[in-house]
């Protein structure tokens, strides 16, 4: 890794003593920081750690419940006019709204005859500066998108000027939909951005992005920065150390001796998958991975009649769309699968769910006081927790996962890890489709999606990333 010096230029955003209540909940204590033009700041921390709540203090959409936040080098009275920027993991786009439609919304000083074309011209070229042969029409719905462009759209608009050049641009898990190819354009362009002066917070449970692009490290737990180095003055092992988990190397979804397989209990569109068996799906994004997956589900699924045990469950990566119930409780939102099953002459058993809420609060780590609280009080990567918990607690005999580690942090992945292996040992099947390829390889089969098909099955010896990316591109190549 190449060593960078540090910049010395002026801060463009300074915290000083600064703390954020939400009643009792001290989310933030004692933040003190500066950010500087032309660095790149990488922020970690487990789920719950404070990260959100700290960018919201910087971005504006929180006012600080203690202490200071300035923008020296701007002199602006607020964040928006400093430039400050903000993508998180929970995108806003209208998705019954085109692609230009969307950016006007962020640009709400573009008005007038002809605001159409200018909109669509200047998302154009910031899709064309950050995602090369991207392939988007600015004329688009957003909601005919796959998840992975609706990503790149989003931080397409933060980026484009807007009526001013952005100064100060906060990415929160930016390429957690992305393949590797997309997600490399991304940090490339983190580089050139901070290189002509420009500043990015980057939130990532990708530890590699985070030594890619980071001038500076901030680690946070429990609502404080516990450590503020240079980049290269961490080792990932020292990364999740600081972050209060032991986790060395990542564990292996595969035992050391081999589970046995029973017999098919899948074989549709030229995928099979053996009861107690750990499939992955892979491919880059919106090759038809997610589409085979929810064809299979729905067909296994879409019964009139309630069969009792359900054949699948589903996790969703998107949670905001396919997962999460806003309106619920956490409780709520985490037993929706076993109610069926637990119900007494059609009435919830209100003491068995809570009971088995509590069980799994505990055994997956939801960071909350009570199962009570709305859904939407958890961080993302907890509401993320809550739709595991979900699947894990039905009887169903097949687990259809897609892309479910999206804002999951390190810790909860080798807990969701051993989850799976656990799982899959009583017989239990995982369809598990991942934008990680170092997540997929630890399957026990891997099918290689391109072009809304198969084009290759990989297990064994075959099943590395080398293979993988080959299978990925082949089909194109063979057809140019």
């Amino acid at each position: 890794m190449l060593e960078r010096e540090a910049p010395k230029n002026p801060p463009l955003v300074t915290l000083t003593d600064v703390a954020k209540h939400f009643g009792a909940v001290a989310a933030l204590k004692d933040v003190n920081l500066a950010i500087r033009a032309g660095e790149c700041v990488g922020l970690v921390g487990h789920n719950g750690a404070g990260k959100s709540t700290l960018v919201s203090i910087i971005n504006g959409s929180l006012r600080a419940s203690e202490g200071r936040v300035e923008f020296p080098l701007s002199a602006a009275d607020d964040a928006l006019a400093a430039g400050v920027r903000s993508v998180f993991q929970e995108l806003s786009l209208c998705p019954n709204l085109s692609l230009a439609e969307n950016l006007r919304i962020a640009h709400t000083g573009m008005r007038g005859w002809g605001w159409r074309r200018r909109a669509g011209t200047e998302i154009s070229q910031s899709l064309d500066a950050l995602f090369p042969s991207h392939g988007i029409a600015a004329g688009a719905l957003i909601e005919t998108l796959s998840i992975a462009q609706r990503q790149m759209v989003e931080v397409a608009i933060r980026f484009a000027p807007l009526g001013g050049k952005p100064q100060l641009v906060i990415l929160d898990e930016p390429t957690s939909s992305l393949d590797a190819g997309i997600a490399n354009q991304l940090l490339d362009a983190v580089r050139r951005f901070c290189a002509r002066g420009g500043a990015v917070i980057f939130i990532s449970h990708m530890l590699g992005e985070i030594f890619r692009v980071a001038d500076r490290i901030l680690v946070m737990k429990d609502g404080r920065i516990v450590a503020d180095e240079p980049a290269d003055h961490f080792t990932r092992q020292g990364l999740v150390d600081f972050m209060g988990h032991v986790a060395a190397e990542p564990e292996t979804l595969q035992t050391e001796s081999r589970r046995e397989l029973g017999e098919i209990v899948i074989s549709q569109g030229g995928l099979q998958a053996r009861r107690g068996e750990i499939v992955g799906l892979s491919g880059l994004a919106g090759h038809g991975q997610a589409e085979a997956l929810a064809t299979l589900y729905l067909d296994a699924t879409s019964a009139w009649r309630n069969p009792g045990n359900p054949p699948m469950v589903f996790v969703a990566g998107d949670r905001k769309r396919d997962g999460i119930l806003p309106l619920w409780s956490i409780l709520n939102n985490m037993s929706l699968s076993l109610l069926s099953a637990t119900a007494r002459w059609g009435l919830v058993d209100q003491v068995s769910e809570r009971r088995i809420g509590d069980e799994w609060k505990r055994r997956i780590g939801i960071r909350t006081e009570s199962l009570s609280n709305p859904i939407l009080s958890l961080s993302g990567g907890n509401q993320q927790k809550a739709l595991f918990a979900r699947a894990l607690v039905s009887r169903a005999p097949i687990v259809v996962m897609d892309d479910p580690m999206r804002g999951v942090d390190v810790g909860t992945k080798q807990d969701v890890y051993a989850l799976i292996r656990a799982e899959a040992a009583k017989g239990r099947t995982f369809l598990w489709y991942s934008t990680e390829t170092e997540e997929v390889c630890q399957c026990d089969r891997v099918y290689v999606y391109r072009d809304g098909a198969i084009s290759a099955a990989l297990s064994g010896d075959e099943l590395t990333e080398a293979r993988i990316l080959e299978a990925s591109f082949e089909m194109q190549e063979s057809s140019a």
